[in-house]
């Protein structure tokens, strides 16, 4: 019998997620990241992301908030299983348990954070006056360079109502949640992943008139947060402002993520006699 010849392991390459899917960049550039082949978003993949981040909104504003925060554990549950996989790519240990826990954590306050940012207001006069947050809309996100920092942009946003179009800067580590994304029940379209250049895309996300909502986080460059300001403030985006201290994601991240991105509808009606 011949020697049969040593099998080539497959090369995996790291494609954009948008609307649920795995498309290749519609310019075909990639680029290596450890000896890795990425996909280079262009401006047309990030508007073809805007387009599948506002076809998803409404339904996924519209799902019950229990439904929600069901969708948020079942991607900590996911997350679980591949932990050795993300661990491969780099990510510390305890930097893995951390997002899990974090994806746990917001999926608790799905259907309490109207309880506590809403709520009836005392007024002069036989009315009843209520205020009750609702989504934003589409939400622009920088995400940070880690794992966790990644998770701590995309699970407020999402566990509030509104769709994202997340520019990652780990992008096995980013791929490979929307790998988890993509088999967690959540809709497509509902979170969208481009990889490449933030300094490239992000001037094209901060312009874009149907976005909503532009959270910088992820920039660590003064210039370019400031460009992305004045650009954001041409569409009246709501936008999150490059922090001025490293943050230390590990800790207890508070309301502000989930309420910043939340409008406020308050209702006036006449109370009966």
């Amino acid at each position: 019998m011949p020697e049969s010849s040593a099998r080539l392991s497959v090369r995996k390459t790291y494609k954009l997620y948008i609307g649920g899917a795995f498309p290749r960049s519609e310019s075909g550039r990639t680029y290596l990241v450890d000896g890795d082949n990425v996909a280079l978003a262009s401006r047309k993949d990030l508007r073809d992301a805007v387009t599948a981040a506002r076809k998803a909104q409404p339904k996924w504003a519209g799902a019950t908030a229990y439904n929600r925060g069901q969708v948020l554990y079942r991607v900590a549950e996911m997350v679980e299983g591949r932990r050795a996989e993300f661990v491969a790519l780099g990510v510390p240990t305890a930097e893995v348990d951390a997002a899990i826990d974090r994806w746990v954590w917001y999926a608790g306050w799905s259907d309490k954070i109207a309880q506590v940012y809403g709520g009836a207001n005392p007024v002069a006069g036989p009315y009843f006056n209520i205020s009750a947050p609702e989504p934003t809309g589409v939400v622009g996100a920088v995400a940070p360079a880690s794992f966790l920092g990644l998770v701590s942009v995309i699970a407020p946003a999402m566990v509030t109502g509104n769709t994202v179009v997340v520019l990652a800067a780990v992008p096995q580590v980013a791929v490979t949640l929307a790998e988890v994304l993509a088999t967690s029940d959540v809709p497509g379209g509902v979170v969208n992943i481009l990889t490449g250049r933030a300094a490239e895309t992000a001037p094209w996300l901060a312009s874009h008139d149907d976005v909503n909502a532009l959270d910088l986080t992820g920039v660590d460059d003064p210039e370019l947060a400031t460009a992305l300001e004045r650009s954001a403030a041409g569409t009246l985006k709501r936008v999150l402002r490059p922090p001025a201290e490293p943050v230390d994601f590990a800790a207890d991240p508070g309301l502000h993520p989930m309420t910043a991105l939340l409008e406020t509808k308050t209702v006036w009606h006449p109370k009966g006699y």
